[in-house]
């Protein structure tokens, strides 16, 4: 009977082994058909280096709209100092509103011109437009100071430097500057000239 059994069993066993030889045939063709097409694919859609390419393109175009947006290349150039003090001194005057400042009124300064031995001289009234109203109580304090540095500066002026418009305005600038260096409470937004006599 065991034996019956074992002869019964035999034939299966030897039907199921093709059977899985089979499928594995099956499996072995459908996984070089997946191959091929997974060779097939990448050759459908955009080449990688194209995909790199843009990939890049769009970081360097982010890192510069970051730059320029928060104002780095301004740092490197020295605009924005310019721009700072530009913004400073347009809060401390009102915002470039167009109101005038306080004005404190310095004497009339005459001072012999370098150059030419002494035989020019420049006589000029200086006023000065202030950030504040009661800067005035400063610069009264810094008179002499404000006198010396003044009559030094003017001093050392040629006649070709006090002719000219642009003289004028590198006076007013230097004027303004070193003034400004010693105050405390508040700055000189502009320099005015009432007389400006050059003989």
């Amino acid at each position: 009977m065991l034996r019956a059994n074992s002869l019964k069993n035999q034939p299966n066993g030897e039907e199921d082994m093709a059977d899985k030889a089979k499928k594995r045939d099956e499996g072995l063709e459908e996984k070089d058909g997946q191959d091929t097409e997974k060779e097939v694919a990448p050759k459908k859609g955009l080449p990688v280096n194209i995909i790199i390419i843009g990939i890049l393109a769009l970081c360097l175009a982010g890192g510069g709209l970051f730059v320029w947006k928060s104002g780095l290349i301004s740092k490197f150039s020295g605009k924005d100092k310019a721009n700072a003090e530009d913004t400073e001194n347009a809060k401390e005057t009102g915002g470039g509103s167009g109101e005038i400042g306080s004005i404190y009124e310095l004497e009339t300064f005459i001072v012999n011109l370098s150059g030419d031995n002494g035989n020019h001289y420049l006589k000029v009234k200086i006023s000065l437009e202030t950030t504040r109203a009661d800067l005035s109580a400063e610069i009264e304090k810094r008179l002499p100071q404000f006198r010396d540095s003044i009559l030094t500066l003017l001093s050392s002026k040629t006649m070709e430097d006090v002719k000219s418009l642009e003289g004028k305005a590198q006076i007013r600038a230097e004027i303004m500057t070193m003034l400004n260096q010693y105050l405390k409470t508040g700055k000189i937004s502009n320099v005015y000239f009432g007389d400006f006599i050059v003989q």
